[in-house]
């Protein structure tokens, strides 16, 4: 069946290792959107303010998957269509668990698009704040009094590790954790995937399942390629996400997302293989 949605990652994915869309992508996305009807949904662990200038440059129109799946969000109108955050106490639980640890860990939330911390380290940087800075830098009660959209950990990699061991012993079935960089732990609530994200923008588009697509690189992509209809992994992918994909495209660096693009959805070809491998 003819694809009509396609749900692209960003960070090794669509974006270089310059954290550029290049001008090959560019276009081939454009054309797709504008020549044959493609839906492109950019499906992201970022908030909205670090998607938006991606957003922008593609000309889009569609939702957006932010937080790795804890927000679904219509940057035109503003409009939250869905959001999962954290309660704050469960929130503030695992703030003390990870201080009690390690007093050092770095803590960060997000509140919709909203950053909120207590200390920053630029030594421990992520994608977002290297663009944009907090919105608030204050003592961690004087702000978690509200529910989170994320909670973000950072510290080094072996406190990381244990960390996130604690909380699935002391939070089993209340959160989702994802680590994707040795110095971060992303915290989302126990509902949030990028697969749930991505069937509610398929229902809101009114695609079915069969006509999406889905490209990612990294192991918090494997569940929205394991629901898609066409399931894409990057020549630079995590071995969990090679595992699970139709079809395997070219490195990030060289447009393997547009090639995929191109080949399953302009060109109309079969993915490498004819049936999805098991996980």
């Amino acid at each position: 069946m003819k694809i009509q949605l396609v749900a692209i990652d960003l960070d090794g994915t669509l974006l270089t290792s310059a954290k550029e869309v290049t001008d090959t992508t560019a276009a081939i996305l454009r054309a797709a959107r504008q020549d044959w009807g493609v839906h492109v949904v950019l499906a992201s662990a970022r908030p909205p303010r670090s998607v938006e200038p991606i957003y922008r440059l593609l000309d889009l129109d569609t939702p957006t998957i932010n937080y790795n799946g804890a927000l679904v969000y219509h940057p035109p109108s503003g409009r939250v269509i869905m959001h999962r955050p954290i309660p704050a106490k469960i929130a503030g639980g695992i703030v003390a668990l990870a201080r009690g640890m390690f007093p050092d860990v770095l803590v960060s939330a997000e509140a919709l698009d909203h950053w909120f911390t207590d200390r920053f380290d630029p030594h421990y940087a992520t994608e977002t704040s290297l663009l944009f800075g907090p919105d608030l830098v204050a003592p961690v009660e004087s702000w978690l009094t509200q529910s989170m959209t994320k909670l973000l950990l950072l510290g080094r990699g072996e406190w990381l590790g244990r960390i996130d061991a604690a909380i699935h012993r002391d939070f089993t079935h209340q959160v989702v954790t994802v680590q994707t960089e040795p110095t971060l732990l992303q915290v989302m609530h126990a509902t949030v995937s990028k697969a749930q994200a991505l069937r509610v923008v398929a229902a809101e588009m009114g695609v079915s399942r069969d006509q999406v697509m889905a490209i990612g690189d990294n192991a918090n992509d494997v569940g929205m390629l394991q629901w898609a209809g066409v399931a894409v992994a990057m020549g630079n992918a995590a071995p969990q996400v090679l595992a699970v994909a139709d079809h395997v495209t070219d490195h990030h660096d060289a447009d393997g997302a547009a090639k995929a693009i191109r080949k399953l959805v302009l060109m109309g070809l079969p993915p490498d293989r004819k049936h999805r491998p098991e996980p």
